[in-house]
């Protein structure tokens, strides 16, 4: 049988109440890695070697580029891409030198001032 394993597969450092109450995954999406996860990871690790012809395709579809049609595939290439790291965009600036706003804060005086009086 293939993505055979001893034990369930829990990520309790991306998923803290379990992956089955994250919301992120389907029912049977959950209940697909909870039973296969840890032999899916094995073998996207490189730690298992595939055993028959269903693990074989599953790693060609995983590292391939092209249209993912295993399912098997297709529940864990979301599931890294949920635990993949966001990059957030801020629309704020940061008020570094290289912006190079010309302001000068430092209380001198400059020749501007004397002009005034």
């Amino acid at each position: 049988m293939s993505f055979e394993s001893e034990k369930q597969f829990n990520d309790f450092q991306h998923f803290a109440r379990g992956i089955r109450r994250s919301g992120e995954f389907s029912i049977r999406e959950s209940a697909l890695l909870e039973q296969c996860g840890t032999a899916m990871m094995e073998l996207h690790n490189g730690t298992r070697q595939p055993a028959d012809d269903t693990e074989k395709t599953f790693l060609e579809q995983l590292h391939g580029e092209g249209v993912i049609t295993d399912p098997y595939a297709k529940v864990f290439k979301k599931y890294l891409t949920v635990i993949r790291p966001r990059h957030l965009h801020r629309l704020c600036s940061v008020g570094d030198d290289e912006m190079g706003g010309g302001t000068d804060f430092s209380g001198s005086s400059s020749s501007d001032e004397s002009a005034i009086d």
